[in-house]
């Protein structure tokens, strides 16, 4: 297995930092799913530190979660209702909940952390194995832009510059494979601290061809967790996927 292809690697190297400032407020996204959920159980996959899934058990939804990371369930099991979520550590793509759920959901771009190739399409079948007949699956997921690959490639991002360290951030980008790998290298007068991180990307109609190989429709899109409207000038997207009745 190549050091990217690990689905703990994410969560090793950030849980320590992964719940500072600068994280999207989990509001909107909560409201979103709960009008969705019924009754529920929900179910999120790569559930991390509950970021989006306690506020959403906190409207009365049950949630239940996949991480692989024994580390952010750590940091879910500390926070107030953290314990009262039902988190099995495993790989996402494989979906090792029974259900059924009327609601599956994914979210910030955390579908293109599965790298290897066919790992997001076994994700996208076995979500639809578990789901309710009528039920969803809701991704939340950047809309790839060359023009800021090309910018990324070319500069080194700065991240914070001390006494006592130095943290700069690159990229490099494979247009064919559709995969990146960016690296943060942190500088100390003890060494050199590396943390790699990498994502095999998809435009929005390719994930509607793997969600349709797995027996899913889209049912709706939309730019943002308040319904705007999703168009060509739109950096993100919400996408809901529905299995047929």
């Amino acid at each position: 297995m190549a050091l990217l292809d690990d689905p703990g690697l994410f969560g090793r190297q950030w849980a320590a930092v992964y719940d500072s400032p600068g994280n999207p407020d989990p509001g909107p996204a909560a409201a979103f799913l709960a009008g969705l959920a019924g009754g529920g159980p929900a179910l999120e996959l790569a559930i991390g530190s509950g970021r989006v899934a306690l506020p959403l058990a906190a409207l009365g939804v049950p949630v239940e979660g996949i991480e692989a990371s024994p580390e952010m369930v750590e940091l879910l099991r500390g926070k107030p209702g953290g314990d009262a979520v039902p988190v099995t550590v495993a790989d996402m793509a494989d979906v090792p909940r029974p259900g059924p759920f009327p609601l599956v959901y994914l979210v910030f771009n955390t579908l293109f952390n599965l790298t290897v190739p066919g790992r997001q399409e076994d994700c996208l079948c076995n979500v639809a194995r578990v789901l309710t007949p009528g039920g969803r699956f809701v991704i939340e997921a950047f809309v790839p832009d060359e023009e800021k690959f090309d910018r990324e490639e070319r500069e080194v991002q700065v991240h914070s510059v001390t006494e006592e360290a130095v943290r700069v951030r690159l990229h490099r980008y494979d247009r064919a494979a559709q995969t990146f790998v960016r690296q943060t290298v942190t500088f100390t007068d003890g060494g050199v601290r590396l943390q790699p991180f990498g994502m095999r990307y998809q435009w929005p109609e390719q994930i509607d061809a793997m969600a349709a190989a797995a027996g899913l429709e889209l049912e709706a899109r939309y730019a943002n967790w308040q319904r705007d409207p999703f168009d060509d000038k739109s950096t993100d997207h919400i996408s809901v996927y529905r299995r047929p009745l």
